[in-house]
């Protein structure tokens, strides 16, 4: 990316305060937007210590005040969305408000501030549960099993149909889970904080053998950023994740060893831990390792590395 002044909403939670301070450093002037629900000022600290950092609370629901934000930017980098994906079955509104609802504003925004160019967040979970694995880009959509995924889906369908509607450019991303520094929730959060509590017994959800996928999360936005540089199509979709993946149980033995701790592990049952879960996630990553990217970290060395970081950082586990 050339240097240009970019919006990265959700730009104070775990990705999107890593990909701020990615673009500072990169001679882009950044506006972080982020309503602060789950994102923490505290992971803008580097950041607001340059002069080309500017940081908007604000919602995208929001849209008078997304519009006003967007004034002269050139990229938006949409990252803010609901991530609970277990919360859909009880909050069903959530996931359409937050992931796709908030991304037609971030889109009509776009559309009215003159900006063309988007970088979607998206999700592994739109392949719902399909029988390709590792599952390509191209492999067909099945019945769609998780809310938080089908709402994902629209915000693409939106985002492209806005391409040929609108003349934009798009990257969407679909990602396996991120794992990391500032890491706020997900499996080996709460995996973590359970055995804080009673380093004795953790509770499982389902059955332990479901197969994941993970990501560190520097990884992740080089694979993003190499392909903003590379590919100048329409609309580009890429999966981003390892040629790799780990049970539960697998990465549950990880924690415990760097721990030091063997709890009793109590099950749930099923081999799904929540209604949406699919059993096996497993990206095909060829099109972005075609660009030249290969990941720096092993799933195992990411959820090591991020259980140290929550080791050093009990404010998160506070405030998240």
């Amino acid at each position: 990316m050339t240097a240009e002044r970019v919006l990265v909403t959700g730009g104070a939670g775990f990705i999107g305060s890593h990909l701020v301070d990615r673009l500072l450093v990169a001679g882009h002037a950044v506006t972080a937007y982020d309503n602060l629900s789950t994102g923490q000022p505290a992971f803008l600290e580097r950041a607001s210590d340059h002069a080309g950092f500017r940081f908007v609370e604000g919602d995208v629901l929001d849209l008078p005040r997304l519009v006003a934000a967007l004034g002269g930017h050139g990229f938006v980098f949409h990252l803010a969305a609901n991530a609970d994906v277990r919360l859909g079955p009880r909050q069903p509104r959530k996931d359409l408000d937050q992931n796709t609802i908030g991304t037609f504003h971030v889109l009509e925004a776009m559309r009215a501030a003159g900006v063309r160019r988007i970088a979607f967040a998206s999700t592994g979970s739109i392949y719902g549960e399909p029988d390709v694995f590792p599952t390509p880009e191209t492999c067909p959509f099945p019945v769609q099993t998780s809310l938080y995924g089908a709402s994902k889906l629209a915000g693409e369908a939106l985002i492209t149909a806005y391409c040929t509607g609108f003349g934009f450019q798009a990257y969407l991303f679909r990602f396996v889970s991120i794992l990391g520094e500032r890491y706020t929730h997900g499996h080996v959060f709460d995996f973590y904080k359970q055995l804080l509590a009673h380093p004795d017994e953790v509770l499982v959800l389902g059955d332990g053998q479901q197969r994941k996928s993970y990501l560190y999360v520097h990884d992740c936005l080089d694979a993003m950023l190499l392909a903003i540089d590379r590919c100048d199509g329409i609309v580009t979709i890429l999966n981003l994740g390892t040629e790799e993946y780990c049970t539960v149980d697998q990465s549950l033995d990880w924690i415990g060893e760097r721990l030091d701790l063997r709890p009793r592990r109590r099950y749930t049952g099923g081999e799904r831990g929540w209604v949406g879960d699919s059993p096996f996630i497993f990206l095909d990553t060829s099109r972005v390792r075609a660009l030249g990217w290969r990941p720096t970290l092993t799933i195992r060395d990411a959820v090591v590395r991020t259980v140290d970081y929550l080791r050093a950082n009990d404010w998160v586990l506070q405030r998240a």
